[in-house]
């Protein structure tokens, strides 16, 4: 087998510390609640190793990088068709996991939204997720109202998600180096099935405050709702940045009431 070459354009940065790697195998805590886990971008199969030798666990594998896919298909022949070659984010979840399952990987710092977007768009499904990101995104997933990384990734993971920020993992570790510091964080789906709001428009209000984040939400919210329609409500002279999960939940819901009202 021969070695695999990391590739700039697919974002990858081999780790090369297996105790890192433990350590972010062990963050993997609710495996009451699922025994399928998918494991994203495993390149040379330094976590996949780890992963494997769980027996509570049924792991699958993705990798986009072709060349990972021989490699790990030479390492792991008793995988069969939980080896998949293709791309995470226009992976069809349901035709591979009837149920509850667990995400995990050393993400590829270009797409790190992405995969949380799509982890977000499954959440009924995904009930743990332990990752490595750039330390600067991780960090963001897990900020608080109030403070200048607070933004949209932050509302929305933590409106569905319990987030633990787990440790951080400096340059050295991987091969080649990356030119920052990583961050894992673990998510944990909490007991909320549906937000006690519009969802649809609880997201359109989130990401409308915070694509304009320096105005208040009284002339950013425009997008959501024209601005001669908003009242008098504390929340329209705040900016996105100061409201936590719950203020986003009650104006979203008073958004609603107000909308409602012009259609009478």
């Amino acid at each position: 087998m021969s070695l695999v070459k990391a590739k700039k354009h697919l974002g990858q940065h081999f780790l090369t510390d297996k105790h890192i790697a433990e350590k972010i195998v062990n963050g993997l805590i609710h495996t009451d609640q699922y025994h399928q886990v998918l494991e994203v971008g495993p390149g040379m199969g330094i976590l996949s190793d780890i992963l494997l030798s769980r027996e509570d666990l049924q792991t699958y594998l993705i990798d986009i990088d072709v060349d990972s896919f021989n490699y790990l298909h030479s390492k792991y022949p008793q995988l069969g068709d939980r080896l998949i070659n293709g791309d995470f984010l226009k992976l069809s979840f349901e035709s591979i996991f009837p149920g509850k399952f667990a995400v995990i990987g050393n993400f590829p710092y270009n797409i790190s939204s992405q995969i949380l977007f799509k982890i977000l768009e499954n959440r009924q499904n995904i009930v743990e997720m332990v990752g490595m990101f750039q330390k600067e995104v991780a960090e963001r997933c897990a900020a608080k109202a109030g403070t200048k990384i607070y933004g949209i990734l932050s509302v929305l993971i933590q409106a569905y998600y319990d987030i633990d920020y787990l440790f951080t993992v400096k340059p050295g570790t991987f091969n080649p180096p990356p030119k920052v510091n990583s961050g894992v964080i673990r998510l944990s789906r909490n007991k909320i099935e549906n937000l006690p709001c519009d969802e649809k428009l609880f997201w359109r209000t989130v990401k409308a405050g915070f694509n304009q984040r320096r105005k208040t939400l009284r002339n950013a919210l425009s997008v959501v709702l024209p601005k001669d329609q908003l009242d008098e409500h504390p929340f329209f002279e705040k900016r996105a940045e100061q409201l936590t999960v719950q203020d986003f939940i009650t104006l979203t819901n008073h958004l609603e009431k107000l909308s409602k009202k012009q259609h009478v």
